[in-house]
């Protein structure tokens, strides 16, 4: 039998008394919290823990006795021994260090349910040399030290991690998991320091005076109102958002598609979150409410950062002088590749009939996209003055707004882009549909399958005719869907950099990124061990050191959820989209097949 007993480092020197602890249920294990010192009244030391036991919620209890010989001391041990029958257990534990040695010495006594006392064997370093031959009376259990640091065990929160997957609470807990938590709960233990007036004095991580800080405390309590003010304006925002001119059909459509809305709704979702005056239910929703904190601070802060170089030096002219023009040039490059289109491109033989009809229309189109952009150039810098100042709300905002700029600037090419994808998609399934007729089948919409259908000489003739037009009409549909699908495919790119951009600085967990760079061991994936003292006559001594979470782990564990983190179809779903001519982001998912 091995008895692991976990001591706190900073109770290595304390005077004699008694070890506050709990013993590890289901484990032959014992936690120490903290020493009792010299003088005391048993009465109030029950009373004690008692009361620490109803706030911590943890079963505490002493655990045995502590000896440090001092000078004038002499007599002091053997009043410690005599302490187990005032405060009865089934094992006593006494722990002493002689003077000049590093290593500890363990007793054990067992009390029956009669009351009777007898010591237990422990097996010191020495006996572990003995042959296998030589046996010992009795039953012998082996103690090993594990010394661990109370606040960083006190602070830190356990993610153990199996093959790179957090591995979730199990019932029961484990050894380790248990002692984490009994350091965490134990926090009203540690109040007492040396500066108490009280009748007991004891040796713990903040024995030298309380950790406090006069900023955090007022932080704290002007924290109430705060989130009281903000939660009545957020109430007022959900109650104009729910008048019912807002919930009408193209209302409702627009909000859910610009992403400027979207990118509102998601930040009041953050701001409720956070003015909740309820206390973080655990550890989980501390870190999510913290990552929210520092991620719209931070927004914010490159929001302003944004608008100071906007409104500096006339940024907002020069760019509003650029946009238009722009506008211009890629109206005129989008008319000469169209011309390009019309004639022979590539040295392409194309289909003049077809070819004429889809260059004029494209070019009607162009032309009245033209008229708009400068029907609007004299409201350009209006609308980016006023634009920029979204930004104030955060980088976020400002890109979201910008990504919708790029959608409504680009609407041309995305309506190019429709026309020739639903033209190649309807030649597209129409040839799938007649090269069935040639073999006999047929789509089956109630069933979802191909089945066998006989046809007669009429719909063979009939369908031959349209597999023939259709076939020698392909080519010429399938360049202008081609060339209209890359420019899409270019606008896309660069919305899908925007909205990547808002989804980084939406769900980056920023604080727990920071926390594992300053303080580690607050986010811990496990422990380590290593032999700290192995003197003869002495038990095993370790030291347990927390070993931190990996980066990566943080960032997948602490990673706020949003609108763009559900998953996407796949680069093969994606090629079969663009060969068969359906829209890469349609309005309406297709579910089912049509023939």
């Amino acid at each position: 039998m091995v008895l692991k007993i976990f001591f706190p480092q900073c109770c290595n020197r304390a005077d004699s008394g008694l070890l506050v602890g709990r013993w590890i249920a289901g484990h032959d294990s014992a936690v120490v919290l903290a020493v009792i010192h010299y003088p005391f009244i048993s009465g109030q030391v029950k009373q004690y823990i008692q009361q620490m036991q109803a706030q911590s919620g943890v079963e505490l209890s002493v655990l045995g006795s502590w000896s440090l010989p001092k000078e004038g001391q002499e007599g002091m041990e053997s009043f410690l021994i005599d302490l187990s029958t005032i405060f009865p257990q089934e094992r006593w534990l006494q722990i002493s260090r002689q003077v000049g040695k590093t290593g500890f010495t363990c007793n054990i006594l067992l009390r029956d349910q009669n009351g009777v006392v007898t010591q237990q064997k422990v097996k010191r370093d020495e006996e572990d040399e003995k042959t296998d031959g030589e046996e010992e009376e009795g039953e012998e259990e082996k103690v090993i030290f594990v010394h661990y640091e109370q606040r960083k065990v006190m602070l830190s929160e356990l993610h153990p991690i199996e093959n790179g997957v957090l591995v979730p609470e199990t019932d029961p807990p484990s050894e380790l998991r248990q002692m984490f938590h009994t350091v965490a709960h134990s926090q009203p233990l540690f109040f007492l320091d040396r500066y108490d007036d009280g009748p007991l004095k004891s040796t713990h991580w903040q024995s030298q005076g309380r950790e406090a800080s006069i900023i955090v405390e007022l932080l704290k309590q002007a924290s109430v109102p705060l989130c009281l003010l903000i939660s009545w304006l957020l109430s007022m925002w959900t109650w104009i958002c729910n008048i019912r001119i807002f919930s009408l059909y193209p209302l409702r459509f627009l909000g859910s598609k610009l992403s400027t809305c979207v990118q509102l709704n998601y930040r009041t979702e953050h701001m409720r979150t956070l003015s909740s005056t309820k206390p973080a239910a655990g550890h989980t929703h501390f870190m999510r409410k913290a990552n929210i904190l520092v991620s719209i601070l931070v927004d914010v802060a490159l929001g302003m950062l944004l608008i100071s170089w906007l409104y500096r030096d006339n940024h907002i002219t020069m760019l509003a002088n650029t946009l238009v023009p722009a506008a211009d040039h890629v109206a005129k490059e989008l008319e000469e590749l169209l011309q390009w289109l019309m004639g022979a491109p590539a040295g392409l033989k194309m289909n003049r009939a077809l070819d004429q009809v889809l260059g004029r229309f494209f070019l009607y189109h162009i032309h009245l996209w033209i008229s708009y952009i400068h029907l609007m150039s004299p409201f350009v810098e209006g609308i980016l003055w006023y634009g920029g100042l979204s930004a104030c709300l955060g980088l976020t905002f400002a890109l979201s707004l910008l990504s919708d700029m790029v959608a409504l600037l680009t609407f041309h090419i995305y309506c190019f882009y429709v026309y020739g994808a639903r033209l190649y998609c309807l030649k597209i399934y129409g040839l799938s549909s007649l090269w069935r007729l040639f073999r006999g089948k047929k789509w089956n919409v109630l069933r979802q399958r191909v089945d066998s259908c006989s046809y007669d000489l009429d719909q063979l003739f009939i369908g031959t005719l349209l597999f023939t037009v259709l076939l020698f009409l392909l080519p010429t549909t399938a360049l202008y869907y081609l060339v209209f699908t890359l420019l899409r495919l270019l606008v896309v790119l660069l919305q899908g950099v925007l909205h990547l951009s808002v989804d980084f600085l939406n769900s980056f967990p920023l604080f727990a990124v920071a926390l594992r760079i300053f303080q580690s061991y607050k986010l811990a994936e496990g422990v380590k061990f290593r032999v700290l003292c192995e003197e003869p006559g002495t038990a095993l001594h370790l030291l347990m050191e927390i070993n931190p979470l990996k980066c990566s782990t943080v960032v997948q564990t602490y990673r706020t959820p949003t609108y763009n983190c559900y998953p996407k179809d796949s680069w093969a779903a994606l090629v079969k989209k663009l060969f068969v001519g359906e829209l890469i982001y349609p309005w309406r998912h297709k579910t089912t097949k049509t023939d």
